[in-house]
């Protein structure tokens, strides 16, 4: 039997709390009180400006009616950067914030702000969210948003105390397309799903100017340690905490060789790193059962030498890969691609299924963003939908559950590679809401 995750008694009232909580997709415990058309000034605080931080802020100043009033970061060079890229969008000097490691508390004591945008290290997120929360602002963090179950809880309980979200509205849903057409039908039912972290992040783990606390990770850690960017796809095309939730996990991770390899080969020997113990695994394979029957393959490997992964949804009527080596997108479809046993460009069918957001969406054309992105000339869609979510008073497309539910998939994933891959219960962080929540539908 899965060995179960015992949860501490919530706080008395906060079941009649929840009570009063709409839990559906892009709802709020509070009702909007603003025309969804009215150009209302949000003011955003960033927490971490450095490499994807910067990103963000730079994302941000170029939507209208956006304000920065204030900006966190230890590092005194990204933080006058970021000063200076806010004074040239033409707005007044923001206060600064940097002088211990949780001068994010000051900031959030201090300011009035609608959210917090965190892009820390991982192990401040959750603390970045709560303390935005506990001071009445929403937050938004980059992945992951929590490393341990009980960050979970705590976040999940703060907005059902406070009415303010804490979610990962940053994150996006892969291919809208893709989320259309499974949507529509066009696979069936779908029964699997496989894709992960597949990244070689050597270089980036041994560069102390880029990321230089992602390898402590690798070192004291063991299990699938960057679920998000795959669960964001997998999560609405499920419906994971929308008609099923995840029911239980098992994680395997091979033994660990590359990271010491690759510092004996560019640092020489004698290096530290080249002998130093790693605990993750170079590859780590998760398999995650739903309790409506549906099943996900979640791989993760961030240190051998590789391209790029690939990911794969599986319906009674077909499949789907966004191609790889393939070639670009493929899909087979039982009775209707020509070649039996042959994969098929999907290119026809993501034209078919263009999604309606994104037939919609016509940002004015920018300079190339600055930081960690996709050197996109267009506002992100997601930044736009954040941004129109805080000016109705809702929740964005990410919530609070399905954040929380996201980034839990790692250490969960840590505690079956711990016991022999034991299978390991997944909390319900929705507490049996999931039966009667709405699929995620994007308008």
């Amino acid at each position: 039997m899965p060995s179960k995750l015992d949860r501490r008694e919530f706080i008395k009232n906060s079941a009649a709390v929840a009570g009063g909580l709409a839990l559906g997709t892009g709802a709020s415990p509070v009702k909007a009180q603003t025309d969804p058309h009215e150009s209302k000034t949000i003011r955003l605080g960033f927490v971490g400006v450095g490499d994807r931080g910067s990103y963000h802020l730079d994302s941000a100043l170029g939507i209208e009616g956006v304000e920065v009033p204030a900006v966190c970061d230890i590092n005194d060079a990204v933080l006058y950067r970021a000063k200076k890229w806010v004074e040239d969008a033409g707005q007044p000097t923001p206060n600064l914030y940097g002088k211990t490691n949780t001068d994010f508390v000051r900031m959030c004591e201090n300011e009035e702000l609608d959210a917090v945008i965190c892009s820390t290290s991982w192990k401040w997120h959750a603390q970045v969210c709560l303390a935005a929360q506990n001071t009445e602002k929403h937050a938004v963090s980059e992945v992951p948003i929590v490393l341990t179950v009980d960050e979970a809880w705590q976040l999940v309980e703060a907005y059902e105390s406070t009415g303010k979200w804490a979610t990962l509205a940053l994150e996006g849903f892969g291919n809208l397309n893709v989320l259309n057409m499974v949507q529509h039908g066009v696979l069936g039912d779908i029964i699997h799903a496989e894709g992960g972290y597949i990244h070689d992040l050597r270089l980036v783990k041994f560069d102390p100017e880029r990321e230089p606390w992602r390898l402590q990770h690798s070192i004291n850690r063991n299990g699938n340690l960057y679920p998000d960017h795959p669960m964001s796809r997998m999560l609405p095309q499920l419906n994971i905490n929308h008609g099923d939730r995840f029911d239980y996990l098992v994680s395997m991770s091979s033994k660990a060789l590359t990271l010491n390899r690759y510092a004996n080969l560019y640092y020489g020997p004698d290096h530290p790193y080249a002998s130093q113990k790693m605990e993750q695994g170079d590859y780590n394979a998760s398999l995650i059962r739903t309790v409506g029957g549906k099943m996900i393959t979640l791989n993760f490997d961030t240190n051998t030498p590789h391209p790029r992964g690939v990911y794969r949804i599986q319906g009674t009527k077909g499949v789907y890969t966004n191609g790889g080596k393939l070639g670009g997108p493929k899909i087979y479809l039982d009775g209707i691609t020509q070649e039996e046993h042959e994969w098929e460009d999907a290119e026809k069918y993501l034209k078919q299924y263009e999604h309606p957001i994104l037939k919609n969406y016509s940002p004015p054309q920018r300079k190339a963003l600055r930081g960690h992105g996709s050197n996109a000339t267009q506002t992100p869609i997601t930044w736009h939908r954040l941004i129109q979510a805080l000016r109705e008073n809702k929740m964005p497309d990410w919530d609070v559950y399905d954040s929380v539910t996201s980034s839990a998939i790692s250490p969960i994933t840590e505690m079956s590679v711990a016991n022999r891959s034991k299978p390991i219960d997944f909390p319900d962080f929705t507490r049996g809401k999931w039966e009667t929540r709405e699929p995620i539908i994007l308008g």
